[in-house]
């Protein structure tokens, strides 16, 4: 029986924590507006780029979101191309490789542009890795289930077979409303406690979520 397991990027295989805090610093300098702290900032990794500027920045004009979120892309690109990185968590390799082996289909849903999927590919030599990767580009953001629902739908794959993993209650939120199992993990953007909130079960690191995974399957097929 097929079994997919759909992930999110940031804070979950990626630890993006420092470069996305310092390119919304750097936008929100560059507008001469407050920037937000880092707790701020963690809260609305995942959502779209625009609902991210709308909650961050809610005193600005809202004809001004587009130059905000303009400004949030340029500082990222640049200090990409300075040789800031966005390291995968350890162990996320090994984990992806073994589901692979295991035959597990793998997809990606995330609040990245095709871009970003793109750079992840190729910065960690991850495509082949996956079947499938939605991203905010694709249609409506977390905590819509568009995404995922687009990932089940190109690998012919029904909710109950769905396990959907991810660092934010944005993640758990697409998960149950697309009718999959929400797991959580808590080394990323959200807290554990936060994150549980909406999550089916949270694990604290990869060879749990790898037992986890083993679990969840076995208890599927029966």
């Amino acid at each position: 029986m097929k079994r997919l397991a759909v992930f999110d990027l940031d804070g979950t295989l990626i630890d993006s924590r420092a470069t996305i805090d310092m390119a919304v610093r750097q936008a929100w300098t560059e507008l001469r507006l407050e920037p937000p702290s880092y707790d701020q900032t963690r809260q609305i990794v995942g959502l779209s780029l625009l609902d991210a500027v709308r909650i961050l920045a809610p005193d600005l004009d809202p004809s001004r979101y587009p130059e905000l979120s303009e400004a949030y892309k340029n500082a990222f690109l640049t200090n990409r191309a300075k040789g800031h990185v966005e390291p995968l968590y350890d162990g996320a390799l090994d984990m992806l490789a073994e589901l692979k082996r295991e035959g597990w289909l793998l997809g990606i849903a995330t609040g990245k542009a095709r871009r970003g999927i793109r750079h992840f590919y190729d910065r960690h030599g991850a495509e082949h890795f996956f079947d499938a990767a939605f991203c905010a580009d694709d249609g409506p953001g977390k905590p819509d289930p568009h995404m995922l629902r687009l990932n089940m739908q190109a690998l012919d794959v029904d909710p109950a077979q769905t396990i959907m993993i991810g660092d934010t209650t944005h993640d758990m939120k697409m998960a149950r409303a697309a009718g999959a199992y929400a797991l959580g993990v808590s080394w990323g953007f959200h807290t554990r406690d936060e994150v549980a909130g909406d999550a089916h079960a949270v694990v604290d690191d990869f060879p749990t979520l790898g037992e986890h995974l083993v679990n969840w399957r076995a208890s599927a097929d029966n």
